[in-house]
């Protein structure tokens, strides 16, 4: 009997810690194996810009975005965070079901194989292993990165003044979107928020 209970114990606890652990690239089942390499065209309010993703350069990155652009995640989404001479990011859905989604869908870090020059684009992160879905831009060449985990899995290769020139308008900045769309949580962005 006491087998038993010490058995069921196990069990309960160890379900109990599967339950709580937070998912990652090997547990999420919407994760799609990228082409080796492919281009993701945005628009923005500001105009286009097209990201070439290379998945040697970091495939659980590569892999993570492919998923993310074909479910749409980035329609909408804004750029967040903007620092001039040094990086433009975006990757907060504009539905916030879709965000929560991903919230907690850490990817394990990709060893850097290539430097963050200008123009490549990279995930950020809140320490080792906590990538998730917010991506950004170097608008300089900040090598620093490299050796902080911070792996590039691909780079603007058309429209890098359309990312130059983004700022923020009257506190927001410039709407972006994978489709041309300009919804931005729910609703149209207005043209005082695209600064037109």
């Amino acid at each position: 009997m006491r087998r038993r209970t010490l058995f069921f114990l196990t069990i309960a606890v160890a379900l109990f810690f599967c339950a709580c652990s937070r998912p990652t690239a090997e547990t999420a089942s919407t994760e799609e194996h990228g082409p080796d390499t492919y281009k993701v065209r945005f628009e923005t309010t500001k105009g286009q810009f097209v990201v070439t993703v290379t998945r040697a350069w970091a495939p659980l990155g590569a892999d993570r975005f492919y998923t993310l652009v074909k479910s749409g995640f980035y329609d909408g989404a804004r750029f967040f965070r903007v620092l001039p001479g040094f990086v433009v990011q975006f990757g907060i859905a504009g539905d916030p079901a879709i965000n929560a989604k991903w919230h907690n869908a850490n990817l394990v870090d990709d060893p850097v194989t290539q430097s963050n020059r200008r123009g490549t684009i990279t995930y950020g992160t809140a320490g080792p292993n906590t990538r998730t879905t917010q991506v950004f831009i170097n608008l300089a060449d900040n090598a620093r990165l490299d050796s902080k985990g911070f792996a590039p899995f691909g780079e603007v290769t058309e429209g890098m003044e359309a990312v130059e020139v983004v700022v923020c308008v009257h506190g927001n900045p410039p709407c972006v979107s994978t489709t041309g769309g300009r919804s931005v949580a729910g609703k149209r962005c207005s043209e005082r928020e695209l600064g037109r």
